[in-house]
């Protein structure tokens, strides 16, 4: 204050006034620049950029040096600072060992919150639909969505959009229109190949790119021609279709896990069609959507969704599903499936008096035709009759209702390791489960206890396992002892999975040794007891 009172002394009365004034015109100078000059307030852009270490599928950005992009990484943020749209290829075999890709994921705060937002929006589980005004009250509540939450895990990738979403079959494209796209989003696309086996590059080259891309409203898309008031999902059955294994653990499990929020209000896209593969699993697929399924790649139409998944969601784990991540477990799977194939039984028998000849158990002896085959099946059906069970011999096929009632039948599955084996799913809760493991080594052994083994225990079925020895090998027959292929199975492993395949896969068959085996069976029986 006393420097206040000093300044006024200073100066005469007229020279205050003038001050005064000089001080106001100032004033009003520094306020029309700012109206006329406006600076940019709005967001810094970065660019961001997936980069993965270990794996052979990518998010593709594609003509851009600059945007914003969101991508979820399974949980893990690493710090990137990425220069430009990258691909990394990198050619792997998952066949051969386990892989642990390192994947690098750069997200600002601002856009891990619109992620998590988004996530929370899309992932809802709906096995109780909600009342129609909750639905119509977060419909109002929608928000354009500039950009795809688009997600990177171990064994898949997709895009998950909401708002207005246009998808044009054609030309394998998916569009988020939006008032709020900016020059640099426009510039900025992504690449998905939906099938949920990423690191396999050779399965991965079959399957068609989907590009995901935002738009304005008025830009480089045209109109809908279709509306349809329900999400969508859009996936390939491309890959290794035609194994019964793979289209369980890569399309199916997936696309339960995908779909099931949806409550049957989904819409099924399919690219890369195979129509024998859509009639083998009609029934599942019929109770996972109420709709019939789109079959999108020479599709000229624009269809329009406020809601589309590009894409499968996918547990790493083969046959399997995390309760904790995705809010259902492989028994929620085993449920759906037992009811879309009106399967009636729920639980494996309890014998209480082996001697009542209503509750012999049932065995299934899963055949096959060509290679890892029973040579001698009548001799262990011979030997099964005479322990207690009833015994049956089937070899799975493509008439899935068929076959998912004799599994279902059957108190024991027993065969040879392979993708029939896949038909432990429709086994009632408690079954047996016996894989056979063909000869090998330790490359064998871990298929096994990868494929089936770790599996079956989250289904609440046991297990139990039968390692055939050398002399039940026909492997023994087509070589000499002293050959690589008998004496070190691990040399033939790291000519590759195709060489490997081709000799202890594709030219064995087994002829299990009866009295050695007869354990095996007996144990069964006991489980069967408790």
């Amino acid at each position: 204050m006393i420097y206040n009172t000093i300044f006024a002394k200073s100066f005469s009365r007229y020279e205050q006034k003038k001050l005064g004034y000089g001080a106001f015109v100032g004033f009003l100078l520094i306020v029309l620049s700012l109206c006329i000059f406006k600076p940019y307030l709005g967001p810094i852009y970065d660019l961001n950029i997936k980069l993965s270490i270990g794996v052979d599928t990518k998010l593709l950005m594609v003509n851009d040096t600059s945007g914003s992009l969101k991508i979820a990484e399974d949980d893990r943020i690493v710090p990137k600072n990425p220069v430009n749209a990258t691909r990394i290829s990198h050619l792997s075999d998952d066949r051969i060992a386990p892989k642990n890709p390192v994947n690098a994921t750069r997200i600002s705060p601002q856009m891990a919150k619109v992620a998590d937002n988004a996530t929370k929006t899309l992932i809802n589980d709906t096995s109780i639909s909600p009342p129609k005004a909750e639905v119509e009250k977060l419909e109002t509540r929608k928000v354009e969505q500039e950009q795809p939450l688009c997600v990177s895990e171990a064994r898949t990738e997709y895009c998950q959009t909401q708002g207005d979403i246009r998808v044009h079959g054609k030309s394998s494209s998916v569009y988020i229109v939006s008032r709020k796209t900016n020059s640099l989003a426009e510039n900025v696309s992504w690449i998905i190949r939906p099938y949920a086996r990423k690191s396999d590059a050779y399965t991965m080259s079959s399957v068609t790119k989907w590009s995901v891309k935002t738009v304005k409203p008025t830009h480089q898309v045209s109109q809908c021609t279709k509306y349809h008031s329900i999400p969508a999902v859009i996936f390939s059955t491309a890959g290794y279709t035609g194994n019964h294994f793979h289209e369980f653990s890569d399309i199916v499990i997936p696309l339960f896990l995908t779909c099931r929020q949806f409550n049957g209000q989904v819409q099924l896209i399919i690219t890369d069609k195979k129509s024998w593969w859509i009639s083998k699993h009609q029934a599942f697929l019929k109770k996972l959507s109420n709709y019939e399924i789109i079959d999108i790649d020479r599709d000229d139409e624009l269809h329009c969704f406020p809601k589309v998944i590009i894409g499968l969601k996918r547990y790493h784990k083969e046959l399997s599903i995390d309760p904790q991540k995705y809010s259902y477990s492989i028994k929620d799977f085993r449920d759906f499936l037992r009811s879309s194939y009106s399967l009636k039984r729920v639980s494996a028998i309890k014998i209480r008096d082996i001697g009542n000849q209503s509750k012999k158990p049932r065995l299934l002896i899963l055949s096959r035709k060509t290679s890892r085959s029973f040579t001698n099946t009548n001799q262990i059906a011979k030997m099964a009759k005479g322990l207690g069970f009833r015994v049956i011999v089937m070899e799975a096929g493509r008439n899935m209702r068929s076959i998912a009632n004799v599994v279902n039948s059957c108190d024991v599955l027993m065969g040879v390791h392979g993708a029939g084996l896949t038909n432990i799913l429709f086994l009632p809760q408690n079954a047996i489960f016996i894989q056979v493991v063909p000869f090998g080594g330790m490359q064998v052994e871990w298929l096994a206890t990868n494929d089936f083994a770790r599996p079956s225990e989250d289904m609440n079925i046991k297990y139990l396992e039968y390692k055939i020895r050398l002399d039940e090998s026909t492997l023994i027959q087509q070589y000499p002892l002293d050959h690589m292929i008998i004496k070190d199975p691990s040399s033939i492993e790291k000519q590759g999975w195709e060489a490997f395949r081709s000799v202890y896969f594709d030219k064995q068959n087994v002829r299990l040794d009866v009295n050695r085996f007869r354990p095996t069976l007996q144990k069964a029986l006991e489980l069967l007891h408790q």
